[in-house]
């Protein structure tokens, strides 16, 4: 193997790392919704027998409910668009190996692959962003009325 070829095999190869560092940290944040997301179900799943035990906070409970239905869409929309996201940047580092191995006749599908990746990322970033502000949120809300129900 010429030394030419070997330095076209290692330039694939290194191209296709950084698909492949965007994979780990897709699944780092993957990890990280689906743990939000089981939070979630789990808090909506004490709501739901709280709200089934007739409460006198009844109206309460049901806007907790629907605030943390919410919360379960945008974290389920932000693992969505992670699993795409996570698909683009396998596509893209296999979009790499077969450019190369077709003697580059792919053009940009490794980099289009790449940039939906990345767009992918960004709206579950944001839909992330906007579920923990409905988290906190949520939490402020119930901390002021269990504070105002101890007090009365």
């Amino acid at each position: 193997m010429s030394l030419a070829s070997q330095l076209d095999h290692h330039a694939v190869l290194g191209a296709m790392l950084a698909p492949a560092l965007l994979m780990a940290a897709t699944g780092s944040l993957l990890v990280s919704a689906n743990a939000r997301l089981a939070r979630v179900v789990d808090r909506l799943r004490a709501l739901i027998i709280a709200w089934e035990q007739d409460a006198p906070d009844r109206a309460e409970r049901d806007t907790q409910i629907a605030r943390h239905r919410y919360r379960a869409a945008l974290v389920l929309r932000a693992c969505r668009m992670l699993y795409a996201a996570l698909g683009c940047f396998v596509g893209t580092s296999l979009g790499l190996a077969a450019d190369a191995l077709l003697g580059f006749r792919l053009d940009a599908i490794p980099t289009v692959l790449a940039v939906i990746g990345m767009i992918c990322l960004l709206f579950a970033s944001v839909a992330m962003g906007r579920e923990v502000g409905l988290s906190v949120r949520s939490f402020d809300e119930e901390l002021d009325q269990e504070l105002a129900r101890k007090r009365s």
